[in-house]
């Protein structure tokens, strides 16, 4: 598979902002390996944070990659269980965000399939931009707001009132249409569906060789 080298810069821009917010407010921010609130139930994902992911998957010790690949069937299992007839390559939209929802509350239990038994994204540094994106509010350039969908934010009192953070999305997402375009040639032959999106293990299951 092709390194997604258009992908992996404007992910490291949201590292950035994330680390600088850490510096900005030391000993506030909760985020820690082992902490996985935010690592349960399926939810989407771009298909260049697809590719991504894959190509990290095939890049795992073997014992781990059939491990991920096992823990993935499972949860798909479960998903086309509560949605029969959802198949390959698991389209979100084919089904639409109000039956995806229902499968992601029913599921909302379920660890993701890239963690490892300590807690750890075994893929962190190739892991999905919603991954990056959470456990900080953020401020567009038109002032849209998005907040902070940590799920234990209320725990941490200075945490939660953190104002948000100005992050240049509305750039960030045009390079991110690139990418999917690309991401979308390549995995599903046509960069007309750039706005495909699937999850974590549907990915997994779909692509991992």
């Amino acid at each position: 598979m092709t390194s997604p080298r258009r992908y992996l810069p404007l992910l490291a821009e949201l590292d950035a902002w994330h680390d600088a917010a850490r510096r900005t407010h030391p000993d506030v921010i909760p985020c820690r390996i082992g902490c996985t609130q935010c690592c349960r139930g399926p939810f989407d994902i771009s298909i260049a944070d697809a590719e991504l992911l894959i190509e990290a998957v095939e890049d795992l010790p073997l014992p781990a990659r059939e491990e991920v690949r096992r823990t993935a069937s499972r949860q798909v299992e479960a998903m086309t269980a509560l949605e029969p007839g959802w198949d390959a390559p698991f389209d979100i939209a084919a089904i639409g965000d109000a039956r995806f929802d229902r499968i992601s509350d029913a599921l909302a239990s379920l660890p993701c399939p890239l963690l490892d038994q300590h807690g750890a994204c075994r893929i962190y540094s190739r892991r999905p931009m919603i991954c990056r994106l959470m456990g900080l509010p953020l401020v567009a350039e038109t002032g849209d707001v998005i907040e902070n969908g940590c799920p234990i934010v209320d725990q941490f009192p200075r945490y939660a009132a953190l104002d948000p953070i100005p992050f240049p999305l509305e750039r960030w997402e045009r390079g991110e249409r690139i990418a999917n375009q690309v991401a979308a040639g390549r995995l599903l032959g046509d960069p007309a569906w750039h706005g495909f999106e699937t999850t974590i293990a549907a990915a997994i299951v779909t692509w991992l060789r």
